[in-house]
């Protein structure tokens, strides 16, 4: 992990959330919470989102500043929670076969 990730995901455990919730609960949290801090405090685009079985879909957020990546997996009962993470996200260009 590089130092700047490291930095940012400690400064953010340490910020209180946007709501009742402690910030600390990032790993799993309300869906709208968890998508304010990915995007207003971290700085995180959805990418892409995909469909894993009629309950549950998975999403793929980067911040561009520094390529930091994370997947959330969010359920119908509007808990979503961050599954990876990680560093030096690339999207994938498609080229001539």
């Amino acid at each position: 992990m590089n130092m700047r990730f490291a930095l940012s995901l400690a400064f953010c455990f340490l910020l209180p959330s946007f709501g009742a919730a402690q910030i600390a609960d990032l790993d799993c949290d309300d869906r709208e919470r968890l998508t304010e801090t990915l995007e207003n405090v971290l700085g995180a685009t959805r990418q892409g989102i995909g469909l894993r079985d009629p309950d549950t879909t998975l999403e793929i957020w980067v911040q561009t500043r520094n390529s930091d990546w994370f997947i959330v997996q969010s359920y119908a009962n509007g808990t979503s929670c961050i599954v990876a993470m990680g560093e030096f996200w690339e999207d994938r260009v498609n080229g001539p076969a």
